[in-house]
């Protein structure tokens, strides 16, 4: 079975006004590049049961979110996330891509799954948005594979440059999902060390100095692959993140596009074992346009190969 990509237009007409770093041509860049090949199969979003919507976030903060889109212009949920007229569809098909996504998986239609999606969701916390993210996308994935498929152990791997405290927040209490996270550290949002193990012990964080090159971050990364292994997961998530780059105008980590290839691959041969291959991946971070588009090719490359 192959790999599908999950994309919507919607993700295109997500205005966020001149200059904003997570533009629209984020996921047009990597949309161009994949499109070239054809070994992929091109799927849809689906809508977020409510259910599950408010099994991640408040219902008061869902509902203020439902009313915050503009009928014109632009509008600050906070300092740097922005929304427009046609930006609530963009949200919610990001939540339902992985919606989409898991279903595929388990209906056998397809092997893994990328979610080209944005806006992102990693910064999104159970009662606010931050971080030009709105709703936690890896959270929603977590909520579903428990609710309706009865999944005991997800693992969500987050190898954005910044700490998913968003996630973090909707995972944290949940006895039955492991978050991980590697990032640099000291930086945006703040938090993410190693004393923010989850209300289960059920997070680790590897806060890593800016500078950070290819063979420190895979150092470090051996402690990502142990705990897996120590975990056990029957399902895997990854809040994929390409703003670790060299290239990233938005921090100073310096690894290269063929870096997320190996990331994936190593954590993909981690968990075959116990997740029998079920992956679904969520675009977050990356705002150097080439390198974006060339690390995520890198990360679909990992994805098909496992199939």
């Amino acid at each position: 079975m192959n790999t599908a990509i999950i994309n919507s237009d919607s993700y295109e007409k997500h205005n966020t006004g001149d200059g904003h770093p997570e533009q629209p041509k984020r996921v047009i860049a990597i949309k161009e590049k994949l499109k070239k090949r054809n070994d992929l199969i091109w799927e849809t979003p689906v809508s977020v049961p409510d259910d599950i919507l408010a099994m991640t976030h408040s219902k008061e903060y869902i509902e203020n979110l439902n009313n915050s889109f503009p009928q014109k212009g632009l509008k600050f949920l906070d300092g740097d996330t922005v929304v427009s007229p046609e930006s609530k569809k963009a949200v919610f098909d990001a939540a339902g891509s992985t919606i989409k996504a898991i279903d595929g998986i388990e209906n056998n239609q397809f092997k893994n799954a990328f979610c080209l999606a944005r806006p992102p969701g990693h910064h999104a916390e159970k009662d606010k948005a931050m971080g030009f993210c709105c709703i936690s996308n890896a959270g929603v994935a977590t909520n579903y594979l428990i609710n309706r498929y009865k999944y005991k152990r997800i693992a969500c791997v987050d190898f954005d440059v910044h700490w998913g405290n968003g996630n973090y927040d909707v995972m944290r209490d949940n006895k039955n999902s492991l978050y991980i996270s590697t990032h640099q550290y000291p930086f945006y949002p703040g938090g993410g060390t190693e004393k923010d193990k989850g209300d289960f012990n059920n997070s680790l964080n590897i806060p890593l100095p800016a500078g950070t090159n290819s063979e420190q971050y895979f150092n470090a990364f051996d402690r990502v692959l142990e705990r897996l292994v120590q975990y056990k997961p029957d399902f895997l998530l990854f809040s994929a993140g390409f703003d670790a780059h060299k290239d990233d105008p938005l921090a100073q980590f310096q690894l290269s596009s063929k870096d997320f290839y190996e990331i994936t691959k190593r954590t993909l041969n981690a968990t075959k074992e116990f997740t029998q291959g079920k992956v679904v991946s969520i675009l977050e971070g990356g705002y150097d346009l080439n390198a974006l588009a060339n690390s995520a090719n890198e990360h679909v490359n990992a994805l098909i190969e496992f199939n």
